[in-house]
Protein backbone atom coordinates (compact mmCIF):
# COMPACT_ATOMS: atom_id res chain seq x y z
CA UNK A 1 0.00 0.00 0.00
CA UNK A 2 1.29 3.38 -0.84
CA UNK A 3 1.56 5.98 2.17
CA UNK A 4 1.70 9.61 1.51
CA UNK A 5 3.54 11.83 4.60
CA UNK A 6 5.94 14.62 4.68
CA UNK A 7 8.81 14.71 4.16
CA UNK A 8 11.67 13.63 6.69
CA UNK A 9 15.63 13.90 6.75
CA UNK A 10 16.37 11.06 6.04
CA UNK A 11 14.85 11.02 2.52
CA UNK A 12 17.74 12.92 0.83
CA UNK A 13 19.27 10.58 -0.66
CA UNK A 14 16.36 9.07 -2.14
CA UNK A 15 14.62 12.11 -3.10
CA UNK A 16 18.02 13.16 -5.04
CA UNK A 17 17.77 10.19 -7.10
CA UNK A 18 14.09 10.82 -8.19
CA UNK A 19 14.94 14.24 -8.80
CA UNK A 20 17.95 13.30 -11.27
CA UNK A 21 16.09 10.62 -13.13
CA UNK A 22 12.97 13.59 -13.90
CA UNK A 23 14.87 16.50 -14.66
CA UNK A 24 18.23 17.30 -16.45
CA UNK A 25 21.32 18.86 -14.72
CA UNK A 26 20.09 22.07 -15.65
CA UNK A 27 16.56 22.17 -14.29
CA UNK A 28 17.22 19.65 -11.07
CA UNK A 29 17.21 20.75 -7.40
CA UNK A 30 20.58 20.52 -6.13
CA UNK A 31 20.94 18.81 -2.49
CA UNK A 32 21.79 21.95 -0.93
CA UNK A 33 18.10 23.62 -2.63
CA UNK A 34 16.39 19.86 -0.81
CA UNK A 35 17.83 20.72 2.35
CA UNK A 36 16.43 24.03 2.44
CA UNK A 37 13.10 22.74 1.44
CA UNK A 38 13.36 20.09 4.06
CA UNK A 39 14.19 22.46 6.46
CA UNK A 40 11.91 24.85 5.62
CA UNK A 41 8.44 23.92 4.18
CA UNK A 42 8.14 20.44 5.04
CA UNK A 43 4.53 20.72 5.63
CA UNK A 44 4.42 21.17 1.62
CA UNK A 45 7.06 18.84 0.79
CA UNK A 46 4.95 15.26 0.88
CA UNK A 47 6.59 11.93 -0.37
CA UNK A 48 4.81 8.84 -1.98
CA UNK A 49 6.17 5.82 -0.15
CA UNK A 50 5.81 2.58 -0.49
CA UNK A 51 7.86 -0.19 1.73
CA UNK A 52 9.97 2.51 2.61
CA UNK A 53 11.59 3.25 -0.39
CA UNK A 54 10.35 6.97 -2.30
CA UNK A 55 8.20 6.83 -4.83
CA UNK A 56 7.89 10.48 -5.99
CA UNK A 57 7.27 13.71 -3.94
CA UNK A 58 5.56 17.01 -4.77
CA UNK A 59 6.86 20.56 -3.03
CA UNK A 60 6.85 23.72 -3.37
CA UNK A 61 6.79 26.95 -1.26
CA UNK A 62 3.67 29.11 -0.44
CA UNK A 63 3.74 32.17 -2.72
CA UNK A 64 2.08 35.71 -2.63
CA UNK A 65 1.80 35.83 -6.22
CA UNK A 66 0.28 34.07 -9.25
CA UNK A 67 2.75 32.62 -10.73
CA UNK A 68 6.76 31.33 -10.19
CA UNK A 69 9.45 33.24 -10.11
CA UNK A 70 12.62 32.15 -10.79
CA UNK A 71 14.36 32.99 -7.65
CA UNK A 72 12.28 30.49 -5.68
CA UNK A 73 14.51 28.13 -6.88
CA UNK A 74 17.46 29.52 -5.13
CA UNK A 75 15.82 30.60 -1.97
CA UNK A 76 12.54 30.36 -0.36
CA UNK A 77 11.22 31.27 3.18
CA UNK A 78 8.98 29.47 5.47
CA UNK A 79 5.01 29.09 4.87
CA UNK A 80 2.44 31.47 5.97
CA UNK A 81 -0.89 29.68 8.03
CA UNK A 82 -3.20 30.64 5.55
CA UNK A 83 -3.72 32.18 2.07
CA UNK A 84 -1.67 32.71 -0.81
CA UNK A 85 -0.82 30.63 -3.82
CA UNK A 86 0.90 26.67 -3.54
CA UNK A 87 3.58 26.37 -5.94
CA UNK A 88 5.12 23.38 -7.26
CA UNK A 89 8.55 23.53 -7.72
CA UNK A 90 9.01 19.60 -8.05
CA UNK A 91 6.84 17.02 -9.03
CA UNK A 92 8.90 14.08 -9.85
CA UNK A 93 7.85 10.20 -10.00
CA UNK A 94 10.96 7.38 -9.83
CA UNK A 95 11.75 5.46 -13.07
CA UNK A 96 9.94 2.34 -11.67
CA UNK A 97 7.00 3.64 -10.29
CA UNK A 98 5.40 5.84 -13.07
CA UNK A 99 2.07 5.44 -15.15
CA UNK A 100 0.66 3.69 -11.74
CA UNK A 101 -1.47 6.88 -10.72
CA UNK A 102 1.15 8.54 -7.93
CA UNK A 103 1.29 11.69 -9.55
CA UNK A 104 -2.36 12.50 -9.11
CA UNK A 105 -2.10 10.83 -5.73
CA UNK A 106 0.75 13.56 -4.67
CA UNK A 107 -1.56 16.43 -6.69
CA UNK A 108 -4.91 15.42 -4.99
CA UNK A 109 -3.09 15.43 -1.20
CA UNK A 110 -1.67 19.25 -2.49
CA UNK A 111 -5.42 20.25 -3.25
CA UNK A 112 -6.01 18.77 0.14
CA UNK A 113 -3.85 21.47 1.58
CA UNK A 114 -5.01 24.05 -0.67
CA UNK A 115 -8.52 23.52 1.02
CA UNK A 116 -7.41 23.03 4.45
CA UNK A 117 -5.13 26.01 4.11
CA UNK A 118 -7.52 28.93 2.42
CA UNK A 119 -4.63 28.77 -0.18
CA UNK A 120 -5.93 30.65 -3.84
CA UNK A 121 -4.63 27.71 -5.93
CA UNK A 122 -2.12 25.58 -6.90
CA UNK A 123 0.52 26.75 -9.19
CA UNK A 124 3.14 25.26 -11.17
CA UNK A 125 5.39 25.35 -14.17
CA UNK A 126 5.59 22.90 -17.01
CA UNK A 127 7.38 21.84 -20.21
CA UNK A 128 4.79 22.16 -23.64
CA UNK A 129 4.82 18.02 -23.88
CA UNK A 130 3.20 18.09 -20.10
CA UNK A 131 0.68 21.10 -20.34
CA UNK A 132 -2.34 18.09 -21.40
CA UNK A 133 -0.90 16.01 -18.28
CA UNK A 134 -1.85 19.25 -15.81
CA UNK A 135 -4.87 19.80 -17.86
CA UNK A 136 -6.18 16.14 -17.19
CA UNK A 137 -5.95 17.34 -13.37
CA UNK A 138 -7.64 20.70 -14.04
CA UNK A 139 -5.07 23.23 -14.35
CA UNK A 140 -5.19 26.02 -17.12
CA UNK A 141 -2.64 27.00 -19.41
CA UNK A 142 -2.05 30.52 -18.57
CA UNK A 143 0.97 30.80 -21.23
CA UNK A 144 4.53 30.66 -21.95
CA UNK A 145 6.68 31.79 -18.21
CA UNK A 146 8.69 34.17 -17.63
CA UNK A 147 11.12 31.28 -16.24
CA UNK A 148 13.96 30.96 -17.57
CA UNK A 149 14.76 28.16 -15.72
CA UNK A 150 17.64 25.67 -16.60
CA UNK A 151 17.27 27.09 -19.94
CA UNK A 152 13.91 26.34 -20.85
CA UNK A 153 10.85 27.56 -22.30
CA UNK A 154 7.95 26.57 -19.41
CA UNK A 155 4.17 27.47 -18.92
CA UNK A 156 2.42 28.44 -16.23
CA UNK A 157 -0.43 26.62 -15.05
CA UNK A 158 -3.01 27.26 -12.55
CA UNK A 159 -5.66 25.66 -10.91
CA UNK A 160 -7.18 27.84 -8.62
CA UNK A 161 -9.28 26.34 -5.32
CA UNK A 162 -12.61 27.01 -6.52
CA UNK A 163 -11.94 24.51 -9.39
CA UNK A 164 -11.20 21.64 -6.78
CA UNK A 165 -13.59 19.06 -6.63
Amino acid sequence: MISIRNVQTTDLKQLLIIENEGFSIEEAATKEAFVERIQLIPDTFIVAEKEGEILGYINGPIINQTYITDDLFEKIKENPKIGGYQSVLGLAVSKQARNQGIAKILIEKMEELVEENEREGITLTCKRELVTFYEKFGFVNHGIAESQHGGERWYNMVKLREGMD
